[in-house]
C-alpha cells in the first residue's frame, strides 16, 4: 500500500484557547504547533492565519509572515493554507493568500450549513473562479467535500475543464450541516471517486481517530489537528497538536502503514517538485 500522507490543521478559525490551551494564535505559538506536529510525522501543515488575539483573518501580510516564520523552522513541510477563510468572507477576501507563492492551498467545493443562521458559501461559480485562479498560480488544489454533492461538482467541472487532474479530495465528515463520519460515510464517498484520485479524511470531533483508522486500512490519507479535534481520546484534552499526529503515526504502524515525508507527499499527490527559492 502507499505511504501514508498525514496532514495537521494546527489552527483552523473557530478554535480557541478557551476550549484548548494548546490552539495557536501568535506567530510563535504557529512555529511552535507545526515544527511539533512534523517532528511527530506530518508532511503538510494545514492553515488558518490569526492575529494575537485569535481573530481569524485572510490578511496576505498576516499569513506571510506566518508562512516564512514556519518554513523557516520546517524548510520541506508541504505549507497549505485554507482558502475557506471563516463564515462570512467574501471571495476575494478568502483568495488573498494565493498572491503569495505557495504551492498548495485548500478549494471548498460545495455550501453547507455550519448550524444557526451560519452558511458556508461556495458558489458554483466561487469554485470556477478558485480553481481557474489556483491554476493560473501554479497552485496544487486540495478539493475539500463535506458531503456527496459537492464530490459531484468536481466531477461535473473537471469534465467541462474547469479543474483539472491529478484530483486529490479532502472529506471533511461529521461537520453541523454535512455528512457524518460514520464509515457508511466513508465507504460512500471512497467509492464515488474515479479511480485515479486520491483522497484524505477529516474527522471532526469524535469521529477523527475513527475515520483514521478506516483511511488508513482503505490506501487514503489523514487529516488530524486542533482545527478538527481538540481532545486525545474522550475528557482528555490533547497536549498540542504534536499528540493527535503520534496517535495517527502509532495507528499506521500498527497497520503496517509506513508515514510519508513531505518530499514523498508531493509525489504521491503529483505537485511539483519543491522550489526553495520561489516558495515562502
Amino acid at each position: 500500500m502507499n505511504k501514508l500522507i498525514i496532514t495537521c490543521a494546527i489552527s483552523g478559525a473557530e478554535v480557541m484557547k478557551e476550549h484548548n490551551p494548546y490552539v495557536p494564535y501568535t506567530v510563535d505559538e504557529m512555529v511552535r504547533e507545526a515544527r511539533e506536529a512534523v517532528d511527530a510525522g506530518a508532511a503538510i501543515i494545514h492553515l488558518h492565519a490569526r492575529f494575537d488575539d485569535g481573530t481569524p483573518t485572510q490578511d496576505k501580510a498576516r499569513y506571510e509572515t506566518i508562512i516564512k516564520a514556519i518554513r523557516k523552522a520546517c524548510p520541506d513541510v508541504i505549507i497549505q493554507p485554507s482558502t475557506g477563510g471563516a463564515v462570512g468572507m467574501s471571495r476575494e477576501e478568502r483568495m488573498q493568500v494565493t498572491e503569495l507563492p505557495i504551492e498548495m492551498a485548500t478549494l471548498d467545493c460545495g455550501t453547507l450549513n455550519f448550524g444557526g443562521d451560519a452558511i458556508f458559501i461556495n458558489t458554483e461559480n466561487d469554485i470556477k473562479y478558485f480553481a481557474k485562479t489556483m491554476k493560473e498560480r501554479n497552485i496544487f488544489p486540495e478539493l475539500e467535500c463535506f458531503e456527496k454533492g459537492h464530490i459531484d461538482m468536481v466531477l461535473n467541472l473537471h469534465k467541462k475543464g474547469f479543474i483539472h487532474a491529478p484530483l486529490h479530495f479532502s472529506f471533511v465528515l461529521g461537520v453541523n450541516g454535512g455528512m457524518r463520519g460514520e464509515a457508511r460515510d466513508f465507504h460512500f464517498l471512497r467509492e464515488s471517486l474515479p479511480p485515479s484520485a486520491t483522497f484524505s479524511v477529516a474527522g471532526i470531533g469524535r469521529y477523527e481517530f475513527r475515520l483514521a483508522e478506516l483511511a488508513i486500512h482503505h490506501g487514503g490519507h489523514v487529516r488530524v489537528g486542533l482545527e478538527d479535534n481538540i481532545y486525545l481520546e474522550k475528557g482528555v484534552l490533547a497536549e498540542g497538536n504534536k499528540a493527535l499526529v503520534k496517535k495517527v503515526v502509532a495507528m499506521a504502524n500498527e497497520a503496517n502503514r509506513c508515514v510519508a515525508t513531505p518530499k514523498e507527499a508531493r509525489q504521491l499527490l503529483g505537485i511539483k517538485e519543491f522550489d526553495h527559492e520561489n516558495i515562502l
